[in-house]
């Protein structure tokens, strides 16, 4: 006489069935959630090597600003030395002082006509 177990292992092609034992069924999920940790490692070390070089163009870009701020303002103060340097009292002075030379009187100042060829 085939007892009801042996019935269904003949019904499913003679494959004999093997139990699980308490080890297998408990790796399996400690297997799974050491891999979510290990995925979550490596996305937590992604994030903060994005953050690190996010801060290292920022630091880039604060320096490149503060150079940017000292070159106009050096500019400005090379602008300002350009425009008394050349202003005409200045040349009227150094000329004066330096040469010797005077400005010509108006009222005594003559044009030449010079006749068309």
């Amino acid at each position: 006489m085939t007892s009801y177990v042996d019935g269904r292992r003949a019904a499913a092609g003679g494959k004999k069935r093997t139990r699980r034992t308490a080890e297998a069924t408990d790796r399996r999920p400690l297997a799974g959630g050491v891999a979510w940790i290990v995925v979550l490692a490596v996305l937590l070390a992604g994030v903060v090597a994005v953050n690190v070089a996010v801060l290292r163009l920022t630091m880039g870009l604060t320096k490149t600003s503060r150079h940017r701020v000292e070159l106009q303002g050096d500019i400005a103060r090379l602008q300002g030395e350009l425009s008394s340097a050349a202003s005409t009292y200045r040349l009227q002075q150094e000329a004066h002082g330096s040469l010797g030379l005077v400005q010509a009187d108006s009222s005594t100042t003559r044009y030449v006509e010079l006749a068309p060829k």
